[in-house]
């Protein structure tokens, strides 16, 4: 695994032992799955990701530990009804309290207010907050290779899809790649392109990454994409599915910032 200690997603994670063990006392595990079971059908992430090219998950966070405070009128409702007319395939809803001033109910409200399925955005490191993903009516969930050791990324992955929940398992280099393709290939590969230690963001490494997999394997690109000329630049190298959020957070209108940058999917 790489040192995170000293990079923020190491204070993070140091957090999320902090927030887990709370959350622990304060629900127990069968009651979280009691919770899971009630909650309304799974929407299919992976599948609706696929249906469109390009293939857009559109996420819904109101700041982030680089920037602070990204957008101001924050309005999860809003912005989701905004994705969906604007072509999005899939929402990610930020739920961390602590760096991204995110919320739990924050899932529910924009799944509420549109059809797309939603990706519980989060830094989970324990099968409780899988669980707790789909209790919050999550249809995919994060786990982020850097933070996990290979048997909690098995142990976590295969609860998710005992819950019928989509994994998208996110990578930064190719020793995590390597790590994450040890995995079921049901699991989503998300590339960010953000560097864990100085957060310089370098496009190149999905362009790098997709080079070392099956053709036919879905790639997720995260992190950086800002122009249409960068979505141009990664449909040319055959990545067709996007993770953006600050491009369209930091805009007015987020229907509109979208439209911009991708045009209007078409359905595949």
């Amino acid at each position: 695994m790489v040192d995170i200690a000293n990079t923020i997603l190491g204070k993070i994670i140091e957090r999320k032992h902090e927030e887990f063990a709370l959350r622990l006392k304060q629900r127990s595990l069968y009651d979280v799955e009691q919770l899971a079971q009630a909650a309304t059908p799974v929407r299919g992430f992976a599948d609706a990701l696929r249906s469109k090219q390009p293939g857009v998950i559109a996420e819904i966070k109101k700041a982030s530990p680089s920037k602070g405070v990204i957008r101001e009128n924050f309005n999860p409702a809003e912005i989701a009804e905004q994705y969906q007319s604007a072509g999005a395939a899939c929402l990610s809803v930020l739920t961390d309290v602590d760096f991204f001033q995110g919320a739990d109910e924050n899932i529910q409200i924009a799944r509420s207010h549109c059809d797309l399925p939603a990706l519980r955005k989060d830094f989970l490191i324990d099968p409780y907050g899988v669980i707790e993903a789909r209790a919050l009516h999550a249809d995919c969930v994060l786990l982020i290779v850097a933070c996990l050791s290979n048997q909690q990324l098995e142990e976590m992955s295969q609860t998710a899809f005992e819950h019928n929940l989509d994994v998208l398992v996110e990578v930064h280099d190719e020793a995590e790649l390597e790590r994450a393709l040890r995995l079921n290939e049901r699991c989503l590969l998300g590339v960010n392109n953000r560097n864990l230690k100085t957060f310089d963001v370098d496009l190149n490494t999905s362009l790098r990454l997709k080079k070392l997999l099956d053709p036919t394997r879905l790639l997720v690109t995260e992190s950086g994409i800002a122009t249409p000329e960068d979505v141009q630049m990664m449909q040319q190298n055959d990545i067709h599915a996007f993770l953006v959020g600050e491009s369209f957070m930091k805009q007015p209108r987020p229907d509109q910032a979208f439209t911009v940058l991708f045009g209007t999917p078409k359905n595949i």
